[in-house]
C-alpha cells in the first residue's frame, strides 16, 4: 500500500477507534468506511454548481458563514488564475450520504511565483463535516491532495484538527513558526477594555467603571512605552484609494519586486488584488494606502476592516503590504496610516499577522501586544519533493493573510 495511504488509514481507523470507545460508554455510534451513519451509505464526489444550497446550508450550520451563488462565480469562473486557460481546477468535493451533503472541503485555484517561475496552486477553503460523519473527513483531504496538475498545495486557515491530518497527509508547516503570532496595536482603549471583562464575565454594572479604569492604564501604558505608531519620515506622501483605482504604478512595483526577491509569494496584479478584495456582498471595507515618494510608488498597504458585530471587538487587518526594498521609513508610514484608516473605521484593534522578518522586525519596534492561534494554522504541500525540501527555509516566504483563502470571503 503506498505510503499516502497508509497515513489515510491510520487517520482513519484511529477516529474509528475513538468513536467505539465513545458508543460503548454510551456517547457515540460506531462508524466505518462503505458502513452507513442511521442506514445512510457515505461517498465522496467532486462538487458541481447544483451543489451550492445544501453546501451553503451546511457551511451555514457549522458556522463558516455566509455565501453567495455569485461568489461561487467569482471563485471558479472569473478566477484570474483560469481565465485565458484550460486549466481544470475542481470547486471541491462533497461528502454525501444518501444523497444528503454532508460534508465539504473546497479548493481555489491560484498562481504562485518562485524565482521566474509561476506555480499552479490549490488552496484550501471551507472544510466543514457534520459531527457525525467526521471519521470520513480523510477522503475530502485525500481528494483535495490528489489534484493533477497542481504544483503547490496551500492551507493558510487550518484549525488544529485541520493541521494535524494535513500533517498526516505529508503537508508541512509553513517555516515561520511565529506566523501564528498576531501583533496588534489599540485604537480605542474604553471599548477593548469594555470587551474584555465581557468576555471575562464581569457583571454588566461594574464593567462602565472597570472599563474606564482600564483605559486609563492602558492609555497610560501605550504612551510610556511609546506603543503608537507614528511617521517617522517627511519624505513619503499617503495617498488612500478604492481598489479599484489601483493604477499602472502597482503593477511595476510587482514586476521590480519579482525580479528582485528570491521568494515564494502569491501572484499580485491589479486584476488580482480587485478580484480578491471585492467580492460580491462584500461585508468588509478594504482601504488600499499607497505610499508615495514624489511621484514614484514605493510602497503600499491593504487594509480590511471588518464589520462590526455586538458584543466583539471589531478588528482591522493589514491583509497585505508590500514595499520597495522593505525600507523601514515605508513601512512605519504605511502603519501609522493603517492605524488612522482602523480608527477612522471605527475598529478597536489593527492587527498584523505573518510578513517575513525584516518586516515584522521594523513593525516590533512599536512595541504592539501579541496574541498567538493556538496551532500553527498555515501548511504547504509541493508535488515536487525537491521545491518542497527547498521551501523549509523561512527566508523563502513571503507570506500574509493575502495568501491561500485567509482574506477571500465577502
Amino acid at each position: 500500500m503506498p505510503a499516502i495511504e497508509n497515513k489515510i488509514a491510520h487517520l482513519a481507523l484511529s477516529r474509528i477507534r475513538a468513536l467505539k470507545k465513545a458508543a460503548a460508554n454510551g456517547s457515540g455510534t460506531d462508524q466505518g468506511e462503505g458502513h452507513t451513519q442511521s442506514t445512510k451509505r457515505v461517498l465522496v464526489r467532486e462538487a458541481q454548481f447544483c451543489d451550492f444550497e445544501q453546501v451553503h446550508a451546511l457551511n451555514l450550520r457549522l458556522g463558516q458563514g455566509p455565501d453567495s451563488v455569485a461568489n461561487w462565480r467569482r471563485l471558479w469562473r472569473e478566477n484570474p488564475a483560469l481565465v485565458g486557460t484550460k486549466r481544470d481546477a475542481p470547486i471541491g468535493w462533497v461528502l454525501e450520504a444518501s444523497h444528503d451533503v454532508v460534508g465539504f472541503f473546497g479548493s481555489i485555484p491560484l498562481e504562485y511565483e518562485f524565482r521566474g517561475s509561476v506555480l499552479e496552486t490549490a488552496a484550501t477553503c471551507r472544510f466543514a463535516v457534520e459531527p457525525a460523519y467526521r471519521a470520513f473527513s480523510h477522503l475530502l483531504v485525500g481528494s483535495f491532495f490528489r489534484q493533477k496538475n497542481v504544483e503547490l498545495f496551500l492551507n493558510s486557515t487550518a484549525t488544529p484538527a485541520a493541521g494535524k491530518m494535513m500533517a498526516a497527509l505529508k503537508a508541512s508547516p509553513m517555516p515561520q513558526t511565529d506566523y501564528g503570532t498576531v501583533l496588534f496595536w489599540v485604537l480605542n482603549a474604553r471599548h477593548f477594555t469594555e470587551t474584555l471583562l465581557e468576555k471575562l464575565g464581569v457583571p454588566q454594572k461594574l464593567r462602565r467603571a472597570g472599563s474606564a479604569v482600564g483605559a486609563l492604564a492602558l492609555g497610560a501604558d501605550q504612551t510610556i512605552r511609546d506603543r503608537t505608531p507614528r511617521a517617522t519620515s517627511s519624505n513619503y506622501r499617503i495617498q488612500p484609494m478604492d481598489v479599484s483605482e489601483i493604477g499602472p504604478e502597482f503593477d511595476q512595483l510587482w514586476a521590480d519586486h519579482a525580479q528582485q526577491s528570491q521568494q515564494l509569494r502569491a501572484k499580485r496584479s491589479r486584476e488580482i488584488l480587485r478580484w480578491h478584495f471585492d467580492p460580491p456582498g462584500n461585508r468588509r471595507k478594504v482601504a488600499v494606502l499607497g505610499c508615495y515618494g514624489g511621484r514614484e510608488l514605493v510602497g503600499y498597504a491593504v487594509v480590511r476592516h471588518e464589520p462590526n458585530i455586538p458584543g466583539k471587538l471589531r478588528r482591522s487587518l493589514i491583509a497585505d503590504l508590500l514595499v520597495r526594498q522593505d525600507n523601514p521609513e515605508v513601512v512605519e508610514q504605511l502603519l501609522a496610516a493603517a492605524c488612522r484608516s482602523g480608527r477612522d473605521a471605527g475598529s478597536d484593534v489593527l492587527e498584523v499577522m505573518g510578513f517575513p522578518d525584516r518586516i515584522r522586525q521594523i513593525l516590533w519596534r512599536w512595541k504592539p501586544y501579541v496574541r498567538d492561534y493556538p496551532a500553527h494554522p498555515f501548511f504547504f504541500k509541493v508535488s515536487d519533493r525537491r521545491l518542497h525540501e527547498t521551501l523549509l527555509d523561512r527566508r523563502l516566504w513571503y507570506a500574509c493573510p493575502f495568501d491561500g483563502d485567509a482574506t477571500l470571503w465577502p
